[in-house]
């Protein structure tokens, strides 16, 4: 059996949850077996992104059998004489390395969990970030939708739906927005208002659920620790990336400085990047696996918590084919502690055969590969547009912290 074909599609899901494009692939072998995998965050346009994809694949896993996952790995991981994480070419390399676990889990008719250590856990508990229930094709608030971002009474009412969906965990990030320019003050305008938000939800939730402090980065090392000693005493589960992802000294300081779990890896890519933040001290990582570098270097990673005694708790903001890979991964490891979900209508538009959800947790699928299905005819009907918004982006001006004026606007 050997890698033969590979199709790439771009999908643009209409409302922006999830990211602004998809990027897509299925790989077929010489003996017809198809495996789908989806590439996270590749920080080109979609069709430059794509390209990418085609272009590794001729290069390195075109002729190759599938079983061959390390050798495969080093030879992406080293492409261009670089042999280092680098986040592009990971992001290139994970959405086939999640097709090709799919074309051996339908080889062997078994689940892919089943080929990576076996099924440990019998469902995965699941969260959601905290969004308005309209949003616009950038996921703000959109057709009279309360701001839940920066309206702590609309965050707290909104976290009630979400129980009654039986979720246990919701994640809010109240602080916003995130700049190029890396780690800055809050002003006490932006601390008060993260505390009176967080306030608020765990007033209204109680303790039927997790709370969990999503920051993507955007704080100086003083910053972090001064807000989170703000949100101390509502007993997050976890404070989420308060730094930029570069800044490993800055999190060893912030992880001493608090109580509170400090998380973070959607923004790193291969074990040696989670290694060095276990280091630092990190307790929850967490592996985007269409970008850390597939399914089995994000189960290395899973591997690596259990020495620092810390867990797993795998990102998605993502397509539903890496929401797949990801809890195969969870549901084969000892060390996961909760999956990010996105339940949406149009999410489970792009598969003939789902993910199936109880309650808030995630059931294991019986089916063999990724025991999901693409509906072809549905993602060729999202274009793509080449030189749109990427992925995600961030704001590329220099942010003040005296007050909350100007940072609204941009907000």
């Amino acid at each position: 059996m050997k890698l033969k074909d590979l199709e790439t599609w771009t999908v643009v899901p209409p409302e922006g949850i999830g990211g602004s494009f998809w990027i897509i692939v299925r790989i077929t072998t010489d003996n017809g077996i198809q495996g789908v995998g989806e590439c996270y965050g590749i920080p080109v346009s979609g069709n430059i992104a794509c390209g990418m994809v085609e272009d590794t694949f001729e290069r390195f896993l075109y002729g190759e059998s599938p079983h061959h996952v390390e050798t495969l790995f080093r030879k992406v991981y080293s492409a261009g004489f670089t042999q280092r994480p680098d986040i592009s070419m990971m992001g290139v390399f994970s959405g086939m390395e999640i097709a090709i676990w799919d074309i051996l889990g339908k080889a062997l008719n078994q689940p892919v969990y089943n080929l990576i250590g076996g099924r440990f856990h019998e469902r995965l508990r699941t969260y959601t970030y905290l969004y308005p229930q309209a949003v616009d094709e950038k996921g703000n608030p959109a057709g009279g939708s309360r701001d839940v971002y920066h309206d702590g009474d609309a965050a707290a009412e909104r976290a009630l739906d979400y129980l009654d969906m039986g979720f246990t965990a919701i994640k809010q990030d109240p602080a916003g927005p995130y700049s190029f320019q890396g780690g800055r003050e809050l002003s006490l305008h932006e601390l008060a208002r993260s505390e009176y938000s967080i306030r608020r939800m765990r007033e209204a939730v109680g303790d039927r659920a997790d709370i969990l402090i999503g920051t993507h980065g955007q704080m100086t090392t003083s910053s972090a620790i001064r807000l989170a000693r703000r949100l101390e005493p509502f007993d997050p589960l976890w404070f989420e990336e308060p730094c930029p992802p570069d800044q490993e000294e800055a999190f060893a300081r912030i992880t001493h400085s608090t109580s509170i779990p400090v998380a973070t890896g959607e923004r790193l890519t291969t074990k040696q990047e989670f290694h060095r933040c276990l280091k630092a001290g990190v307790s929850i990582v967490q592996p985007d696996v269409g970008r850390s570098g597939g399914i089995w270097e994000t189960k290395k990673i899973a591997v690596l918590c259990e020495l620092f005694n810390a867990q797993i708790a795998p990102h998605i903001y993502c397509g539903p084919i890496a929401h797949a890979a990801a809890a195969h991964v969870s549901f084969s490891s000892p060390a996961f502690l909760i999956l990010e979900t996105i339940r949406s209508d149009f999410h489970d538009s792009m598969l003939t055969r789902k993910l199936t959800w109880e309650n808030g947790y995630l059931l294991a699928p019986a089916e063999p590969g990724l025991g999901i299905e693409l509906d072809e005819q549905a993602i060729s009907e999202t274009p793509y547009v080449p030189g749109g918004r990427l992925h995600l982006e961030m704001c590329n001006t220099p942010l003040p912290s005296d007050n909350s004026s100007i940072i609204t606007e941009l907000e």
